[in-house]
């Protein structure tokens, strides 16, 4: 059941052109989630968050993926998640973080973009290459060639990864 607000006053750009959603869902095996965003039509401001119905404890999920089965896996992340992909790369929290709903294939793209980013605008050719390396090695494991540990650290317990496979221990507050 989703509310919406719209034209609401936008926090950057001083413009009525703000839109306030509230969204619930029922996530298998996880529980309900609220999904919050706002988003401005003038400026393009857009923040987005998850929250889960009942309170969580501090959190780390681990997953393993093995083959291109794994790229469907469900992923729940919030904006005080850190997403850590050894030897590859850490997607930190923030003030512009966002929290949303995907798959480990989403994880992945989103990882692949940036690090393109990063290659495209790379001029030291060592660097480069490394970045080169390690696009291949996402496209590796997306198509199931190559195994890749993913791990998802969340002080707010507001994120998770649904699969059998995944593991899940505490984290101590305030880390």
């Amino acid at each position: 059941m989703a509310e919406e607000m719209t034209n609401e006053l936008c926090p950057f750009c001083n413009t009525k052109n703000l839109t306030l959603r509230e969204d619930e869902q029922e996530i298998p095996y996880f529980g309900k989630v609220y999904v919050f965003s706002m988003t401005c039509t003038h400026c393009k401001y857009h923040k987005a968050d998850i929250e889960v119905e009942e309170n969580q404890n501090p959190s780390k999920w681990e997953f393993e993926i093995t083959s291109e089965a794994d790229m469907s896996v469900r992923v729940i992340k919030s904006s005080t998640a850190t997403i850590k992909i050894p030897r590859i790369m850490n997607i930190e929290p923030g003030t512009a973080s966002n929290g949303y709903v995907s798959n480990i294939e989403g994880i992945l793209v989103r990882v692949k973009t940036r690090l393109e980013k990063s290659r495209d605008s790379e001029e030291d050719a060592t660097k480069k290459k490394k970045l080169k390396n390690m696009i291949k090695k996402i496209q590796k494991v997306m198509f199931g060639s190559e195994t890749l540990k993913i791990s998802i650290e969340d002080p707010a317990g507001n994120s998770a990864i649904i699969s059998e496979k995944a593991k899940k221990t505490g984290m101590k507050k305030g880390k």
